[in-house]
């Protein structure tokens, strides 16, 4: 008698198309080889990354809006069909966004880790677009808002709460909302203040020095983090629901939060220098400098992995942060891996800092091991709470579902073993 089976789950599409993933990284190579051209007229960082920035913004979003008709989508909550204009919610939603960056804005001013050199060129930014940004913000506002079908979102509550009209408030709605900004508010200036950092970096490199493997290395690992923090950057900066990049909802829990900014300045400058410094040995370029084959070797399968970690970010095109839903992307390293970037990150880390290699005084190879496998532990706690939030959406899980078969571990398993030799014959 044979039983009924439900039939094996299917891979949910993906948010993002990887042909837009790379037209956005092409066309951010592209505006960097320009910007980089430019030098000899002098070098200003802050124009040429918001010129990147935007460059690669129209480039994904011409594609995502003319070729995927993204705004269409049900996840948008927009319906075309609905013609509801009411300027009442457009002003009270415009009240809510200034109320909004005031907020931000007051955190800047406040906090005095936002008073330092790095963040002088995201703050110069915000001066220049603030006002600009309010005013574009009407007609947006005013032509998205007829078309919802819940025009009454976070601006709106947020608007609701500046106005004093605290009975008429959805305090779950405004709670998503602030924890949004908050989210973006902390990681902008991060990711572009670290984008600035990296592009001044790669425009004042010697290329004299590209006639060895180091110089490459070098050159190559510090374009891969300026690609990680530029798309992060035009990730937060570019959360419209017109296009569908707007975030759906943002980590609930307390514990998320912490296993995630514990990974970030300023924060990892106490923790990873008080608690979990691993990497206080040689580096891996010291222990095999007198070895240049196996230094290439090596050096060349930290770029592979740190390029995996990129492609992780690259695949989300305007979608990425952290803490937030923004739609589930299946394809690129997620094809093979639910946290490609996390599993490439921590492996390199390994590579680098070869911290079971004895150095110094005797056990402190031991404790460097076990410092790092610390860190690799807040990174699996990281990937556990943003399952367990990213599991509220079934498209969600139903990849999750999927990956359990067909995931690269599955796909390990599944490679054939060598035969086995019949008992009694010789080898």
């Amino acid at each position: 008698m044979s039983s009924l089976s439900s039939p094996p789950p299917e891979r949910p599409a993906s948010v993002t198309h990887g042909f837009v993933a790379a037209a956005g990284f092409a066309t951010y190579v592209v505006a960097f080889w320009v910007v980089y051209q430019t030098q000899p007229f002098g070098i200003e960082i802050l124009p040429s990354a918001v010129a990147i920035i935007v460059a690669t913004t129209v480039a994904m979003f011409v594609l995502e809006l003319g070729w995927l008709k993204v705004h269409r989508r049900a996840s948008t909550g927009l319906d075309f069909s609905r013609d509801d204009p009411s300027w009442a919610r457009t002003l009270t939603k415009l009240v809510g966004l200034v109320a909004t960056i005031g907020c931000v804005g007051l955190a800047y001013w406040l906090f005095p880790e936002y008073h330092g050199q790095l963040y002088r060129s995201y703050l110069t930014l915000l001066l220049w677009i603030v006002v600009p940004w309010v005013v574009a913000a009407i007609p947006y506002f005013h032509w998205v808002d007829r078309r919802m079908r819940a025009p009454c979102d976070g601006y709106w509550h947020m608007g609701m709460l500046a106005l004093l009209q605290w009975h008429r408030i959805d305090r779950a709605v405004l709670t998503q909302h602030a924890l949004a900004w908050t989210i973006k508010g902390f990681f902008m200036a991060l990711m572009f203040s670290g984008m600035c950092y990296e592009l001044k970096a790669l425009l004042l490199t010697d290329l004299s020095r590209l006639d060895r493997f180091a110089g490459w290395y070098d050159v190559a690992y510090k374009f891969i983090f300026f690609v990680d923090v530029g798309i992060a950057a035009l990730g937060y900066t570019m959360s419209f629901r017109v296009t569908d990049t707007h975030i759906r909802s943002a980590e609930p829990t307390l514990l998320g939060w912490v296993v995630a900014l514990v990974c970030y300045e300023p924060f990892w400058s106490l923790i990873g220098a008080h608690y979990l410094a691993y990497n206080t040995g040689p580096s891996w370029n010291a222990w095999l400098w007198n070895y240049p084959t196996l230094t290439a070797i090596w050096g060349t399968g930290i770029l592979a992995l740190s390029g995996i970690y990129v492609w992780s970010t690259v695949i989300f095109g305007a979608r990425f942060s952290n803490l937030t839903h923004r739609g589930i992307i299946t394809n690129g390293p997620y094809r093979w891996s639910k946290h490609p970037a996390y599993i490439s990150k921590n492996l390199t880390w390994w590579m680098m800092s070869l911290p079971f290699l004895p150095a110094g005084e005797p056990g402190d190879w031991l404790r460097h091991t076990l410092l790092l496998l610390g860190l690799n532990f807040i990174y699996l706690m990281r990937a556990k709470t943003e399952e367990w939030h990213l599991a509220r959406d079934p498209a969600y899980v139903q990849y999750a579902a999927w990956m359990e078969q067909h995931g690269l571990l599955q796909a390990l398993r599944r490679i054939p073993h060598k035969a086995r030799r019949p008992e009694g014959r010789p080898a």
